[in-house]
């Protein structure tokens, strides 16, 4: 099995957005190779930011009944809950790092499933983080890059 990877709302949401005809495909790609290699993660938060995106931002919204299909598809990653630890995890990440809220509460979910890897455009490229965690753009590189 690869890596875990992370997948934040921004990824999920571009494979579904025909407004963004380069970030897609890419976006598809990613996805894909994530499904055959069962190495998928993400949070209830992704999902639910994921959810409220879909059906209520993008134009045309998607209907409720697929992003709902969608959801429950992605359950099979198992998504990791808000705790105790994972706030406190959050709020370490936010002290240190000048984070928002909800991208610490991102990275803290990514270590509580003990990824080594965190699919997002919102946070560096690059950039290492507490636990083995790298934040990859995954605009920026390619799966066959880090997960041969």
């Amino acid at each position: 099995m690869s890596a875990a990877c992370f997948v934040d709302t921004n990824l999920l949401v571009y494979a579904r957005d025909a407004s963004e005809p380069a970030k897609q495909p890419r976006a598809w790609v990613w996805l894909e190779v994530l499904w055959q290699r069962r190495c998928g993660r993400l949070s209830w938060q992704v999902l639910q930011e994921y959810y409220v995106v879909v059906t209520q931002r993008l134009r045309p919204g998607m209907p409720m009944a697929v992003a709902r299909e969608d959801v429950e598809t992605l359950l099979a990653w198992r998504p990791v809950g808000m705790d105790d630890e994972v706030l406190r995890l959050g709020w370490a990440v936010q002290d240190r790092f000048g984070f928002s809220f909800w991208d610490a509460l991102i990275v803290a979910a990514a270590q509580r499933a003990r990824c080594r890897y965190l699919l997002t455009e919102d946070l560096q490229h690059g950039q290492r983080l507490p636990g083995g965690l790298t934040v990859v753009d995954p605009f920026r590189a390619a799966p066959a890059e880090l997960l041969a």
